[in-house]
């Protein structure tokens, strides 16, 4: 099927559905495959042997007739075109999941910052096979069952089989439902004296205000050097991508240009105003969760060396799509364009090896070794370019990054993986917080981060309520996540005290990709100042 995300995100918006009108530069061909359609119907409306949703079978031969298409082009029915909204304007309660279906199976795109999926640690790229013992794999499940199954209000809980790639056996998650934040930045905060850090999360209705807050109040603790974390961010409205993007790039230079079918959807997007932060170096962090959106803010500022990018070969989801409502209150989600980098890099990975390789795309990045070494055949001179001033940059589908930064995996573990999907670490957390409430309110987060450890006494109760949730005991493991575990258990305590002012802070401690961020700032630094 198209990418459908559970939140169902509109990527790349360019101009509103009311500039578009039906036209057609073979007219009497589409008027012969419409009476064809329209016949066909009718038959078996009036002449099949038993009793049939018409309106059922014709969404069904349209969404069958969009896969021929592009992974991105896609149908919303009337019935599900709240939810689809809902993630960029309103507010859902649920475990916060992207998602698409393919073959009658569930992948887990991201987990929205934030949400219940992200604590639980589920991953871009785990397959959802059961949900409260029912069996949703093989079964033909469409977006609206999985939206029924997964929605829900705030502190139910629901059960969860996850197919993980590498796991010998199906991981079992035990979630509450929440609120899902709408908010898309989710923490801005100084490292240092110099150092600012953003991480957002969506482009939503609300990001680039959002973001220009954020900046505003850095530049006011002293900002002079700044970490864009766009990890995981799946895109969103391209408009405030180009205005976030122009903040930080000065004069008239290209952001971001599209090309269509003729020049009708053809467009170039320069910077346009004085930006708050034109000068200063930028590290933009990177991942194969980030798309769409986040990857014009990141090609824009890598073409025109403005920013060093650090992590991993983004999504690559380069297609525009124009939301056009149909008479019944449904909508159609069409391609009508291609997103390039100013240095002439189409965004978009290849699909013409067909859905199935598409589809498939995260789980054969990790099968191939990509999350641990960058990938060399991308890396070949028919997708060389050059950025603004004689760097060479690659295509293939993505953003490559200026640093690679592989996963790290050294201290993760099975054990680590069941604390997270038992609710053990957040629970314990909780816990310790309403226990010693009075005393850890009255501390400042710079005290807390100095003072505060999580000691064996702590660990060990950890282990003794994982034991009471099922979780067995592995010595090895735990020796391998300890000083793992003491962070986050430290950071969710943080969150509970201060909000994710407190959680960011301390995850990013043991975040290695943040902190190559940190190290690569001198280079950062020859880059803003016109070096290479």
């Amino acid at each position: 099927m198209p990418l459908f995300m559970a939140a169902a995100l509109v990527v790349g918006l360019l101009i509103g559905a009311n500039m578009f009108s039906p036209s057609s530069t073979n007219p009497q061909g589409t008027a012969r495959s419409y009476l064809k359609f329209r016949d066909i119907l009718s038959y078996i409306d009036r002449d099949y042997v038993d009793t049939v949703d018409i309106e059922k079978l014709s969404d069904f031969a349209i969404t069958k007739m969009l896969e021929k298409l592009d992974p991105h082009t896609s149908y919303i029915p009337a019935e599900e075109m709240a939810m689809a909204r809902s993630y960029l304007e309103g507010d859902f309660e649920g475990i916060g999941i992207e998602f698409n279906i393919f073959k009658d199976t569930i992948y887990v795109i991201t987990p929205l910052s934030g949400g219940p999926s992200e604590a639980a640690g589920i991953q871009p790229g785990d397959k959802l096979i059961k949900v409260n013992g029912e069996n949703i794999a093989g079964v033909g499940i469409t977006n609206e069952g999985v939206f029924k199954r997964l929605r829900g209000p705030k502190g139910t809980k629901v059960s969860l089989g996850i197919k993980r790639p590498g796991a010998p056996k199906l991981l079992t998650y035990t979630l509450n439902r929440n609120k899902i934040p709408t908010s898309s930045v989710d923490v801005s905060y100084m490292v240092d004296d110099k150092t600012g850090y953003i991480k957002v999360s969506r482009f939503s209705a609300k990001t680039y205000d959002e973001f220009a807050d954020a900046l505003k109040g850095l530049k006011k603790k002293g900002l002079q050097q700044l970490i864009l974390d766009l990890r995981g961010n799946p895109g969103g409205y391209m408009d405030h991508a180009t205005r976030m993007a122009d903040e930080f790039i000065s004069g008239d230079k290209m952001i971001v240009y599209t090309d269509g079918k003729g020049d009708k959807y053809d467009s170039k997007t320069y910077a346009r105003t004085k930006g708050d932060f034109e000068n200063g170096p930028i590290i933009v962090l990177l991942d194969e969760g980030s798309a769409s959106a986040s990857e014009i803010v990141a090609g824009a500022l890598q073409d025109n060396d403005r920013a060093l990018i650090v992590g991993r070969r983004s999504f690559g989801k380069g297609l525009v799509q124009m939301p056009i409502p149909l008479n019944d209150g449904s909508e159609l989600r069409l391609t009508i364009s291609r997103y390039y980098t100013p240095s002439g890099r189409s965004i978009q990975k290849p699909y013409t090896g067909g859905s199935e390789n598409y589809q498939q795309d995260m789980m054969k990045r990790f099968e191939n070794g990509e999350y641990f070494h960058p990938d060399s055949t991308l890396f070949v001179d028919s997708l060389k370019y050059k950025t603004a001033r004689g760097r060479f940059v690659y295509g293939g589908g993505g953003i490559m990054p200026d640093v690679f930064v592989p996963r790290d995996t050294t201290e993760l573990s099975e054990y680590l993986s069941q604390l997270y999907s038992k609710n053990v670490i957040r629970e314990y957390a909780l816990d310790y917080y309403r226990n010693n409430r009075k005393e850890l309110e009255k501390m400042t987060f710079e005290k807390f981060n100095k003072s505060f450890n999580v000691t064996d006494a702590m660990l060990q109760d950890v282990v003794k309520m994982a034991t009471s949730a099922e979780v067995k005991y592995n010595a090895t493991e735990f020796n391998r996540s300890k000083n793992l575990l003491r962070n986050n258990l430290k950071a969710f305590v943080a969150r509970s005290v201060y909000g994710n002012k407190g959680f960011f802070p301390v995850l990013h401690e043991s975040d290695e990709e943040f902190q190559q961020a940190l190290r690569q700032f001198s280079r950062a630094q020859r880059l803003a100042k016109g070096g290479a």
